[in-house]
């Protein structure tokens, strides 16, 4: 019974803790090059995560090919150019500004925009729809109004 109870606990303490990954580079300028990668490239599968933070397979199949590539020779411009035409702008977590993203980069400052205008319009109506005086037909009408509510 205490082996039973001691080797579920190993088994769960073995899934608890991740695996450190090991990468050998022939230049300090590789690593930086590669620790800047992995951690502007989105894993698709997290989604909120980079593939740095990620312990998805996929994630971890993305910082072995941004590995590979780099030992290749491939520049920084040449492993985002892959990643882009393979999996899209959404891959790089903060994507360029071009045509395709221009929506994505602006979009939130003209919702913004749009709802300080509708209420800037809103409180405007408001202030002048309080200052809207009777004529005199209008208090005539509600003046008997008034006076038949009395009368009850």
């Amino acid at each position: 019974m205490k082996r039973a109870a001691l080797l579920s606990l190993m088994l769960m303490a073995s899934t608890t803790f991740a695996a450190v990954e090991y990468r050998d580079f022939s230049q300090p300028e590789q690593e930086q090059v590669y620790q800047t990668l992995i951690s502007e490239l989105r894993c698709l599968v997290c989604q909120n995560q980079t593939i740095a933070d990620s312990n998805a397979d996929l994630a971890k199949d993305l910082r072995e090919q941004v590995y590979q590539m780099l030992r290749q020779g491939k520049s920084r411009a040449d492993v985002v150019n892959f990643m882009t035409e393979r999996y899209g702008d959404f891959v790089m977590y903060k994507p360029a500004f071009n045509l395709k993203t221009v929506l994505l980069w602006l979009g939130p400052a003209l919702f913004l925009g749009g709802g300080l205008i509708t209420v800037i319009l809103v409180a405007r109506r408001k202030r002048t729809g309080r200052a809207t005086e009777l004529d005199a037909a209008q208090k005539a009408r509600l003046e008997k109004l008034l006076g038949e509510g009395e009368d009850a």
